[in-house]
């Protein structure tokens, strides 16, 4: 089925805000209900998305003390949204997002994984493709993930731009919604080109969930600051603490199974100043 086209500045609210709105604010929870730990959907919103992440939440549990809900929302603005009106304590969130949600309501980045300092966007195409250059997208149809995606978006447009290339002029491109599908979309030939979280693009084909042998890497990105875990402005010190000191007391190779779900080898504390060159394009291309 081929995927919509959608504007670059349009936010993808729709399907997000129901599960926004279902979901409780802590204020009006009863005294000792659980945490609730929202992560952007980057590799999917889905049911197995969520029951893949079960050790996950299980050592959260354990280290904080505290009972969580792992909550997958739909889209990557409805984790913002969910944050500002008080309905997620703790979120994963890109590193637009990361400026997103703490320009609007003041969230507190905590931890990020050691790789986040250091990140790269990963532009794709199949392995027949005569693509090798980012000059050579010129009139073809790319895929980008979502609209609010650091590296499924913002940067690989920005490089773009940089490179001399127009991608509201010189590419048919579409949204396609996260980084699996963007990498499914350049498997099957359903575009030319995308662009894909690099930690993604392994893990899926170390997991063998796309066909190495049929896409491979044209462009790399220079690195940038991305993914980080935050807690709402007013949460408290305490929980804020607990569920930092979890993350940072993952170790390899004792962790291994939760750190492959997290994509990372270990987390360290996260500085909101890293994100000011990020701030900087985003603010360029009108996204914050």
């Amino acid at each position: 089925m081929p995927l919509p086209m959608i504007s670059r500045r349009l936010l993808v609210e729709g399907a997000g805000a129901a599960l926004v709105a279902s979901m409780l604010p802590i204020a009006a929870r009863a005294a000792g209900a659980a945490i609730r730990v929202g992560m952007i959907p980057d590799a999917g919103a889905t049911q197995v998305s969520v029951d893949e992440k079960r050790p996950l939440r299980e050592y959260l549990a354990s280290k904080t003390g505290y009972d969580v809900n792992l909550v997958i929302p739909t889209n990557y603005n409805a984790t913002v949204e969910a944050l500002g009106n008080g309905s997620l304590d703790f979120a994963y969130l890109g590193g637009l997002t990361y400026v997103q949600a703490h320009a609007r309501y003041g969230v507190i980045p905590l931890v990020q994984r050691s790789s986040d300092r250091r990140f790269h966007s990963l532009f794709i195409t199949q392995s027949d493709s005569a693509v090798r250059t980012l000059a050579d997208l010129r009139g073809k149809n790319f895929a980008f993930g979502d609209t609010n995606s650091t590296s499924g978006h913002l940067m690989p447009y920005y490089y773009m731009q940089k490179s001399g290339i127009d991608p509201e002029r010189d590419v048919k491109y579409r949204f396609t919604g996260n980084h699996p599908a963007t990498a499914k979309a350049v498997e099957a030939g359903i575009v030319d080109a995308g662009a894909i979280d690099e930690s993604v693009f392994h893990a899926m084909v170390d997991g063998k969930q796309i066909d190495g042998s049929k896409v491979r890497v044209f462009y790399t990105t220079p690195p940038f600051v991305d993914y980080v875990w935050v807690a709402r402005k007013d949460l408290d010190a305490q929980q804020r603490q607990a569920l930092a000191q979890a993350f940072l007391a993952l170790k390899d190779p004792r962790d291994k199974t939760l750190l492959d779900i997290l994509r990372g080898k270990e987390f360290v504390r996260a500085d909101d100043a890293e994100y000011d060159t990020l701030r900087g394009v985003a603010r360029k291309l009108s996204m914050l």
